[in-house]
């Protein structure tokens, strides 16, 4: 027998898949359209059809036999010409959606109950409708949550039922995904972000003022720290760095028992005083200008006067855009600077993050996203998997991460990855950025 040669093309295997579906759900993230295409190609090439599911859940969600999905409308057919140039295409050809089939379902226990199950139920019968043999889910850790709950519902099915198999990629420009170093789309995020970054510092040079840009990264501070990094920023805040005098804890009212319950907040003062710090030691050096980073994430954070009333998402999660951060902490700033040395200085608010996450993707992510796209179908053609999430490691080496690995079985939700506190990330920020004596902080 032959040697087999590294041009030659990956083995063929057998396999009973005769169509998977690819699902894409959450906010965008540059390579998307990597991740579709490289997953997609890698079916048709192997006589395995592929339904491109429009707009992630919105429509299996509703899905009854009454109203059965429409070709077109609820979901294509995927094929080569649909393909063709699509791997470095911005935005994302098959429509993304944050419906979610899995809200009713915070515990094992839940997927007992016919009520809390039926948006699952909903989702398996419509894809089991149209042929489905596998699911792609393609998105962050909600999607993650959603993807485990749906084998978890499937694993309650009595024996011999059809069964789908779901494989999930990560997606997330904010990057604090348990399981894997980087996530598609982070790179040419930040890239992107520091960019606009630079423009503000040169603006803010010229007009000798200050520029407080909100980041996007609910969670985590890695999109934050990135783009302070590659934008020369002057100083970046981010939720791991609420800590230590930095934080406190207040008492509210909870607004379902109305019991007094014990909140950690940020300590306010003392943040306001370290941002000014910043500005009053560039001052020293002859600098009347910068750019101060803070990630959306500290608005979790915020002391209940400032988030009473906002409402949360179908996630659990504050709306963070009716909180208006940025422009809530350069008041606080502007007042704080005026309150320590009598002078003003402008601070003016920006948000960054949503330009983002459509943007034509980088090299990197598109060889990133690709690999996970492969992989989907190397995991369940090649390594007949089911529940696990696609990794990668090194010189973009695949791994297989189980759910059970990723997700608290108990309370069915995901870990965030923050930044290691002191970790070589995270003084690398500390370096970069303006030196300070937290000694000279005002009274």
């Amino acid at each position: 027998m032959a040697k087999k040669s590294t041009l030659d093309r990956p083995a063929k295997h057998d396999t009973s898949f005769k169509r998977v579906a690819i699902l894409f759900a959450g906010g965008p993230a540059p390579g998307a359209n990597a991740v579709i295409s490289a997953a997609a190609v890698s079916f048709l090439r192997n006589g395995i059809e592929v339904v491109g599911v429009k707009h992630g859940y919105s429509s299996l969600i509703d899905y009854s036999p009454e109203k059965p999905l429409v070709e077109g409308e609820d979901y294509v057919m995927i094929d080569h010409k649909m393909l063709s140039r699509t791997r470095n295409r911005a935005g994302i050809i098959i429509g993304t959606a944050r419906a979610n089939p899995g809200k009713l379902v915070s515990a094992p226990e839940h997927l007992e109950d016919p009520e809390r199950s039926a948006p699952l139920k909903n989702v398996y019968e419509g894809l089991s409708s149209i042929g489905v043999d596998a699911l792609i889910s393609i998105g962050g850790d909600d999607t993650l949550k959603t993807a485990n709950k749906i084998k978890m519902y499937q694993d309650r099915l009595p024996e011999g039922s059809h069964k789908i198999p779901v494989v999930h990629l990560p997606k997330t420009i904010d990057n604090d995904y348990c399981g894997i170093d980087f996530t598609f789309g982070y790179f040419t995020a930040v890239d992107f972000l520091a960019r606009e970054v630079r423009n503000l510092l040169a603006d803010a040079e010229a007009n000798r003022c200050y520029f407080l840009a909100e980041s996007m990264g609910r969670s985590a501070g890695w999109l934050a720290y990135g783009v302070a990094i590659a934008g020369e920023a002057s100083l970046v805040v981010s939720v791991e760095d609420i800590a230590g005098k930095y934080r406190t804890t207040e008492e509210v009212d909870n607004p379902v028992t109305g019991e007094k319950e014990t909140r950690e907040v940020m300590n306010m003062q003392e943040v306001m005083r370290r941002v000014v710090l910043t500005m009053t030691t560039r001052e020293k050096e002859g600098k009347t200008y910068g750019v101060i980073v803070v990630a959306e994430g500290l608005a979790e954070l915020l002391p209940y006067e400032y988030i009473k009333g906002v409402g949360r998402d179908d996630h659990g999660h504050i709306q963070i855009s009716a909180v208006n951060l940025h422009a809530l902490f350069s008041k606080l700033i502007a007042e704080e600077y005026k309150r320590q040395t009598g002078k003003k200085r402008d601070v003016k608010p920006v948000q960054l993050g949503y330009e983002a996450r459509c943007t034509p993707p980088h090299a990197f992510d598109v060889m990133l996203g690709s690999q996970l796209g492969v992989g989907a179908y190397r995991a369940l053609v090649e390594n007949g998997l089911n529940g696990v999430m696609v990794s990668v490691e090194g010189q973009l080496q695949l791994l297989y991460v189980p759910f059970d690995e990723l997700v608290d079985p108990q309370t069915l939700v995901t870990v965030v990855r923050y930044i290691e506190p002191e970790s070589d990330f995270q003084s690398l920020t500390r370096f970069l950025e303006t030196y300070v004596n937290e000694e000279d902080i005002a009274g």
